[in-house]
């Protein structure tokens, strides 16, 4: 995913239920939806725009679309992230964590287990 495209708050649930259970037909998504649900051609509609931006493509099954997700999860969280950590912290993730501990977002054991990670990570 080069391009610099986000997801907006109606695409959203859809990528999540792509991700979490594979191919689906737009009636599939419709039923899988939380409620309260968009209406078929809402979905279907919303579906077309996300793989217009590169995020879904589709199968012909039987004369009806089958739709897949084509950027992972977590190739879009880093990405989303990245470019977050870009945006508003100077590209610093030192800045990022620091604003993380000034809000009291994030606790001192949940610190210490990321620098555990971090300490593992370097001794690979």
């Amino acid at each position: 995913m080069e391009r610099k495209i986000k997801l907006t708050e109606k695409e959203t649930p859809i990528m999540n239920l792509l991700w979490e259970k594979g191919p689906m037909f737009v009636r599939e998504v419709v039923a899988a939806y939380p409620e309260p649900r968009p209406h078929f051609n809402t979905i279907s509609t919303q579906i077309r725009i996300l793989e217009d931006k590169g995020f879904v493509s589709h199968n012909v099954v039987g004369g009806a679309f089958q739709y897949y997700a084509v950027v992972g999860r977590e190739q879009f969280i880093e990405r989303s992230f990245s470019d977050i950590v870009r945006s508003f912290f100077n590209n610093s993730y030192k800045s990022a964590v620091s604003a993380l501990v000034e809000e009291e977002k994030i606790s001192v054991d949940e610190l210490r287990q990321i620098i555990d990670m971090v300490e593992k990570q370097s001794k690979k």
